[in-house]
Protein backbone atom coordinates (compact mmCIF):
# COMPACT_ATOMS: atom_id res chain seq x y z
CA UNK A 1 0.00 0.00 0.00
CA UNK A 2 1.81 3.20 -1.09
CA UNK A 3 1.61 6.66 1.41
CA UNK A 4 0.03 9.48 0.02
CA UNK A 5 1.93 12.01 -1.43
CA UNK A 6 1.42 14.56 1.27
CA UNK A 7 3.71 11.91 3.48
CA UNK A 8 6.77 12.48 1.31
CA UNK A 9 6.54 16.54 2.06
CA UNK A 10 8.57 16.31 5.29
CA UNK A 11 11.93 14.46 4.02
CA UNK A 12 11.58 16.88 0.59
CA UNK A 13 12.19 19.74 3.19
CA UNK A 14 14.81 17.97 5.55
CA UNK A 15 16.63 16.78 2.01
CA UNK A 16 16.29 20.57 1.18
CA UNK A 17 17.32 21.93 4.53
CA UNK A 18 20.56 19.76 4.51
CA UNK A 19 20.96 20.69 0.35
CA UNK A 20 21.34 24.48 1.89
CA UNK A 21 23.23 23.67 4.75
CA UNK A 22 25.91 22.14 2.50
CA UNK A 23 25.75 25.13 -0.08
CA UNK A 24 25.98 27.59 2.74
CA UNK A 25 28.86 25.93 3.91
CA UNK A 26 30.52 25.94 0.81
CA UNK A 27 30.18 29.58 0.34
CA UNK A 28 31.65 30.44 3.94
CA UNK A 29 34.28 28.02 2.92
CA UNK A 30 35.02 29.71 -0.14
CA UNK A 31 35.08 33.33 1.18
CA UNK A 32 37.27 32.40 4.07
CA UNK A 33 39.75 30.67 1.77
CA UNK A 34 39.51 34.10 -0.38
CA UNK A 35 40.04 36.02 2.72
CA UNK A 36 42.76 34.25 3.66
CA UNK A 37 45.03 34.27 0.78
CA UNK A 38 44.04 38.08 0.45
CA UNK A 39 46.15 38.39 3.64
CA UNK A 40 48.86 36.26 2.50
CA UNK A 41 48.98 37.91 -0.83
CA UNK A 42 50.96 40.92 0.50
CA UNK A 43 54.05 38.61 1.95
CA UNK A 44 53.66 36.22 -1.42
CA UNK A 45 54.23 39.06 -3.60
CA UNK A 46 57.30 40.31 -1.56
CA UNK A 47 59.18 36.42 -1.05
CA UNK A 48 58.20 36.35 -5.16
CA UNK A 49 59.51 39.17 -5.94
CA UNK A 50 62.68 39.01 -3.78
CA UNK A 51 63.40 35.27 -3.20
CA UNK A 52 61.81 33.54 -6.24
CA UNK A 53 62.36 35.81 -8.63
CA UNK A 54 66.12 36.40 -8.08
CA UNK A 55 66.13 32.23 -8.75
CA UNK A 56 64.84 31.98 -11.88
CA UNK A 57 66.59 34.89 -13.36
CA UNK A 58 69.92 33.77 -11.72
CA UNK A 59 68.96 30.56 -13.62
CA UNK A 60 68.07 32.49 -16.81
CA UNK A 61 71.67 34.45 -16.35
CA UNK A 62 73.22 30.99 -16.33
CA UNK A 63 72.36 29.77 -19.42
CA UNK A 64 74.31 32.77 -20.87
CA UNK A 65 77.30 34.28 -22.03
CA UNK A 66 76.77 37.00 -19.79
CA UNK A 67 79.84 39.22 -18.85
CA UNK A 68 79.32 42.46 -18.19
CA UNK A 69 76.38 42.76 -20.52
CA UNK A 70 74.10 39.87 -21.73
CA UNK A 71 75.58 37.83 -24.02
CA UNK A 72 74.21 35.07 -26.35
CA UNK A 73 72.42 31.77 -25.38
CA UNK A 74 74.97 28.86 -24.78
CA UNK A 75 72.37 26.58 -22.73
CA UNK A 76 74.46 24.62 -20.17
CA UNK A 77 77.83 25.32 -21.02
CA UNK A 78 78.57 27.60 -18.21
CA UNK A 79 77.34 24.38 -15.92
CA UNK A 80 79.95 21.93 -17.99
CA UNK A 81 82.74 24.77 -17.75
CA UNK A 82 82.15 24.69 -14.12
CA UNK A 83 82.96 20.45 -13.70
CA UNK A 84 86.04 21.19 -16.02
CA UNK A 85 87.33 23.58 -13.90
CA UNK A 86 90.81 23.07 -11.64
CA UNK A 87 89.72 26.26 -9.43
CA UNK A 88 85.94 25.16 -8.87
CA UNK A 89 87.67 21.67 -7.33
CA UNK A 90 90.08 23.34 -5.28
CA UNK A 91 87.52 25.87 -4.15
CA UNK A 92 85.58 22.63 -2.93
CA UNK A 93 88.34 20.93 -1.12
CA UNK A 94 88.56 24.60 0.63
CA UNK A 95 85.03 24.39 1.80
CA UNK A 96 85.07 20.97 2.48
CA UNK A 97 88.36 21.98 4.92
CA UNK A 98 86.41 24.50 6.55
CA UNK A 99 83.08 22.51 7.24
CA UNK A 100 84.85 19.60 8.50
CA UNK A 101 86.84 21.98 10.78
CA UNK A 102 83.68 24.20 11.86
CA UNK A 103 81.03 22.19 12.38
CA UNK A 104 81.69 19.15 14.38
CA UNK A 105 84.20 20.77 16.82
CA UNK A 106 81.68 23.72 17.30
CA UNK A 107 78.60 21.48 17.86
CA UNK A 108 80.89 18.90 20.65
CA UNK A 109 81.80 22.36 22.33
CA UNK A 110 78.43 24.05 22.30
CA UNK A 111 76.96 20.78 23.97
CA UNK A 112 79.26 20.74 26.60
CA UNK A 113 79.31 24.15 27.30
CA UNK A 114 75.32 24.31 27.31
CA UNK A 115 75.17 20.97 29.84
CA UNK A 116 77.58 23.09 32.18
CA UNK A 117 75.43 26.01 32.02
CA UNK A 118 72.31 23.69 32.18
CA UNK A 119 73.85 23.37 36.22
CA UNK A 120 72.71 25.49 38.68
CA UNK A 121 75.14 27.51 39.35
CA UNK A 122 76.05 31.09 40.15
CA UNK A 123 75.94 34.14 37.24
CA UNK A 124 74.20 31.32 35.01
CA UNK A 125 72.34 34.42 33.22
CA UNK A 126 75.59 36.82 32.69
CA UNK A 127 77.43 33.58 30.88
CA UNK A 128 74.81 32.29 28.58
CA UNK A 129 74.85 36.23 28.16
CA UNK A 130 78.45 36.27 27.24
CA UNK A 131 78.36 32.93 25.07
CA UNK A 132 75.89 34.36 23.14
CA UNK A 133 77.36 37.84 22.08
CA UNK A 134 79.42 36.38 19.50
CA UNK A 135 76.48 35.22 17.57
CA UNK A 136 74.97 38.77 17.35
CA UNK A 137 77.50 41.26 17.13
CA UNK A 138 78.48 41.74 13.13
CA UNK A 139 80.67 39.87 11.52
CA UNK A 140 82.03 42.44 9.55
CA UNK A 141 83.46 44.37 12.65
CA UNK A 142 83.83 41.27 14.33
CA UNK A 143 86.11 39.66 11.63
CA UNK A 144 88.20 43.19 11.58
CA UNK A 145 89.15 42.38 15.03
CA UNK A 146 90.13 38.89 14.67
CA UNK A 147 92.42 39.84 11.58
CA UNK A 148 94.21 42.33 14.63
CA UNK A 149 94.32 39.86 16.35
CA UNK A 150 95.84 37.39 14.26
CA UNK A 151 98.37 40.21 12.96
CA UNK A 152 101.72 38.32 12.34
CA UNK A 153 103.98 41.53 13.67
CA UNK A 154 101.99 42.83 16.86
CA UNK A 155 98.88 40.58 17.33
CA UNK A 156 97.87 38.99 20.59
CA UNK A 157 98.29 35.54 19.71
CA UNK A 158 101.65 35.81 18.41
CA UNK A 159 102.30 37.49 21.79
CA UNK A 160 101.20 34.62 23.69
CA UNK A 161 102.98 32.39 21.69
CA UNK A 162 106.15 34.15 21.74
CA UNK A 163 105.76 33.98 26.07
CA UNK A 164 105.55 30.41 25.88
CA UNK A 165 108.56 29.97 23.26
CA UNK A 166 107.12 29.67 20.21
CA UNK A 167 107.44 31.21 16.90
CA UNK A 168 105.46 34.05 15.70
CA UNK A 169 103.43 32.55 12.92
CA UNK A 170 102.18 34.12 9.61
CA UNK A 171 98.57 32.97 10.07
CA UNK A 172 96.22 34.93 7.89
CA UNK A 173 99.42 34.93 5.50
CA UNK A 174 100.92 31.52 5.63
CA UNK A 175 99.44 29.37 2.60
CA UNK A 176 100.51 25.86 3.98
CA UNK A 177 99.10 23.61 5.20
CA UNK A 178 98.81 23.39 8.96
CA UNK A 179 99.61 19.83 9.41
CA UNK A 180 102.66 20.27 7.15
CA UNK A 181 104.02 23.30 9.09
CA UNK A 182 103.63 20.80 12.73
CA UNK A 183 105.36 18.17 11.21
CA UNK A 184 108.28 20.39 9.89
CA UNK A 185 108.38 21.75 13.44
CA UNK A 186 108.88 17.89 14.83
CA UNK A 187 111.37 17.32 11.90
CA UNK A 188 108.91 14.94 10.56
CA UNK A 189 108.04 15.42 6.15
CA UNK A 190 104.58 15.82 5.39
CA UNK A 191 103.53 14.66 1.55
CA UNK A 192 101.21 17.03 0.03
CA UNK A 193 98.21 15.34 0.05
CA UNK A 194 98.54 15.05 3.72
CA UNK A 195 99.19 19.15 4.51
CA UNK A 196 96.11 19.86 5.53
CA UNK A 197 93.98 22.99 5.48
CA UNK A 198 96.45 26.30 5.37
CA UNK A 199 97.21 28.21 8.61
CA UNK A 200 95.12 31.47 6.89
CA UNK A 201 91.86 28.40 6.96
CA UNK A 202 92.63 27.85 10.33
CA UNK A 203 92.78 31.24 11.77
CA UNK A 204 89.59 31.49 9.85
CA UNK A 205 87.86 28.12 11.48
CA UNK A 206 88.55 29.82 15.07
CA UNK A 207 86.64 32.96 14.39
CA UNK A 208 84.04 30.97 12.97
CA UNK A 209 84.15 28.79 15.96
CA UNK A 210 83.86 31.74 18.44
CA UNK A 211 81.14 33.37 16.56
CA UNK A 212 78.79 30.17 16.05
CA UNK A 213 79.07 28.41 18.71
CA UNK A 214 76.57 31.14 20.63
CA UNK A 215 73.22 30.11 18.69
CA UNK A 216 74.15 26.49 19.33
CA UNK A 217 74.89 26.95 23.00
CA UNK A 218 71.33 28.42 23.06
CA UNK A 219 69.55 25.73 21.07
CA UNK A 220 71.38 22.71 23.18
CA UNK A 221 70.35 24.61 25.90
CA UNK A 222 66.46 24.20 25.03
CA UNK A 223 66.62 20.89 23.79
CA UNK A 224 68.43 20.31 27.10
CA UNK A 225 65.13 22.03 28.96
CA UNK A 226 62.95 19.40 27.13
CA UNK A 227 64.46 16.75 28.62
CA UNK A 228 62.18 14.97 31.48
CA UNK A 229 63.83 15.62 34.50
CA UNK A 230 62.30 11.82 35.97
CA UNK A 231 64.84 10.55 33.77
CA UNK A 232 67.65 11.96 35.22
CA UNK A 233 66.15 11.54 38.68
CA UNK A 234 65.60 7.55 38.32
CA UNK A 235 69.24 7.13 36.79
CA UNK A 236 70.28 8.41 40.24
CA UNK A 237 68.51 6.19 42.47
CA UNK A 238 70.00 3.64 40.30
CA UNK A 239 73.46 4.99 41.55
CA UNK A 240 74.34 6.07 37.56
CA UNK A 241 77.21 8.83 38.33
CA UNK A 242 78.06 11.61 36.27
CA UNK A 243 78.92 10.59 33.21
CA UNK A 244 76.80 7.71 32.54
CA UNK A 245 73.85 10.12 33.17
CA UNK A 246 75.45 12.53 30.52
CA UNK A 247 76.03 9.44 28.48
CA UNK A 248 72.87 7.37 28.54
CA UNK A 249 70.61 10.16 28.75
CA UNK A 250 71.70 13.49 27.87
CA UNK A 251 73.69 12.81 24.64
CA UNK A 252 70.37 10.00 23.34
CA UNK A 253 67.79 12.66 23.92
CA UNK A 254 69.82 15.53 22.26
CA UNK A 255 69.88 13.96 18.91
CA UNK A 256 66.91 15.47 17.53
CA UNK A 257 68.57 19.38 18.68
CA UNK A 258 72.02 17.99 17.54
CA UNK A 259 70.58 16.45 14.16
CA UNK A 260 68.80 20.21 13.39
CA UNK A 261 72.48 22.04 14.46
CA UNK A 262 73.94 20.21 12.39
CA UNK A 263 72.02 20.32 9.01
CA UNK A 264 71.83 24.05 9.46
CA UNK A 265 75.36 24.10 10.72
CA UNK A 266 76.76 22.60 7.57
CA UNK A 267 74.17 24.75 5.29
CA UNK A 268 75.78 28.40 6.83
CA UNK A 269 79.34 26.73 6.51
CA UNK A 270 78.81 26.11 3.22
CA UNK A 271 77.39 29.44 2.32
CA UNK A 272 80.04 31.46 4.61
CA UNK A 273 81.02 34.69 3.47
CA UNK A 274 81.36 37.79 5.05
CA UNK A 275 83.77 36.77 7.55
CA UNK A 276 86.31 35.38 5.33
CA UNK A 277 85.77 38.17 2.35
CA UNK A 278 86.98 40.35 5.55
CA UNK A 279 89.43 38.90 7.20
CA UNK A 280 91.64 37.82 3.99
CA UNK A 281 91.31 41.38 2.19
CA UNK A 282 92.37 42.68 5.21
CA UNK A 283 94.83 40.90 6.38
CA UNK A 284 97.41 42.30 3.60
CA UNK A 285 96.67 39.77 1.22
CA UNK A 286 94.23 39.14 -1.94
CA UNK A 287 90.86 37.70 -1.34
CA UNK A 288 90.58 34.57 -0.81
CA UNK A 289 94.52 34.24 -0.34
CA UNK A 290 96.85 33.91 0.00
CA UNK A 291 97.54 31.31 -2.77
CA UNK A 292 93.65 30.71 -2.98
CA UNK A 293 93.96 28.31 0.28
CA UNK A 294 90.82 30.20 2.06
CA UNK A 295 88.64 30.85 -1.66
CA UNK A 296 85.97 28.96 -0.74
CA UNK A 297 83.26 28.34 -3.29
CA UNK A 298 81.19 31.58 -2.45
CA UNK A 299 84.56 33.44 -2.78
CA UNK A 300 85.09 31.71 -6.02
CA UNK A 301 81.51 32.80 -7.02
CA UNK A 302 81.86 36.34 -5.88
CA UNK A 303 85.17 36.64 -7.79
CA UNK A 304 83.48 35.96 -10.49
CA UNK A 305 81.01 38.20 -10.69
CA UNK A 306 83.23 41.23 -9.25
CA UNK A 307 86.63 40.43 -10.33
CA UNK A 308 85.83 39.13 -13.46
CA UNK A 309 82.37 40.33 -14.14
CA UNK A 310 81.20 36.86 -15.36
CA UNK A 311 77.41 37.01 -14.51
CA UNK A 312 76.93 33.46 -16.37
CA UNK A 313 79.68 31.45 -14.87
CA UNK A 314 79.03 33.24 -11.55
CA UNK A 315 75.36 32.21 -11.54
CA UNK A 316 76.28 28.36 -12.75
CA UNK A 317 78.71 27.90 -9.89
CA UNK A 318 75.46 29.67 -7.40
CA UNK A 319 73.51 26.43 -8.60
CA UNK A 320 75.74 24.11 -8.35
CA UNK A 321 76.76 25.17 -5.04
CA UNK A 322 73.29 25.00 -4.18
CA UNK A 323 72.48 21.50 -5.41
CA UNK A 324 75.60 20.67 -3.36
CA UNK A 325 73.76 21.67 -0.25
CA UNK A 326 70.31 20.17 -1.36
CA UNK A 327 72.45 16.66 -1.73
CA UNK A 328 73.79 16.67 1.62
CA UNK A 329 70.37 17.68 3.32
CA UNK A 330 69.26 14.81 1.71
CA UNK A 331 71.63 12.32 2.32
CA UNK A 332 71.51 13.63 6.09
CA UNK A 333 67.78 13.33 6.28
CA UNK A 334 67.85 9.77 5.16
CA UNK A 335 70.95 8.48 7.02
CA UNK A 336 70.98 10.18 10.71
CA UNK A 337 66.94 10.18 11.20
CA UNK A 338 67.28 6.86 11.82
CA UNK A 339 69.52 7.34 14.77
CA UNK A 340 67.53 10.15 16.14
CA UNK A 341 65.60 9.39 19.43
CA UNK A 342 62.48 11.48 19.91
CA UNK A 343 61.33 11.97 23.24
Amino acid sequence: MSLPASADAPSVAISNRAMNAVAAHRRRYLRETLLAYLFLLPAGIIIFTFHLLPVFYAFYISLHRWILVKGGFIGLNNFVRVFKDPAFYQSLQVTVFYVLGTVPLTIILSVIIAYLLFQKIRGLSLFRTIYFLPYIVSSVAAGAVWTWIFNPRFGPVNMILNAIGIASQKWLLEPRGVFELIGRAFGIAVPAWAAGPSQALVAIMVFAIWQVMGFDIVVFLAGLGAIPNELYEAARIDGASGWQLFRRITIPMLSPTTFFVLIISIIGSFQAFNHIYVMTSSAGGSLGGPLGTTSTLTIYMFRQFWDNQNMGYGAALAFVLFAIILTLTILQNQILEKRVHYN
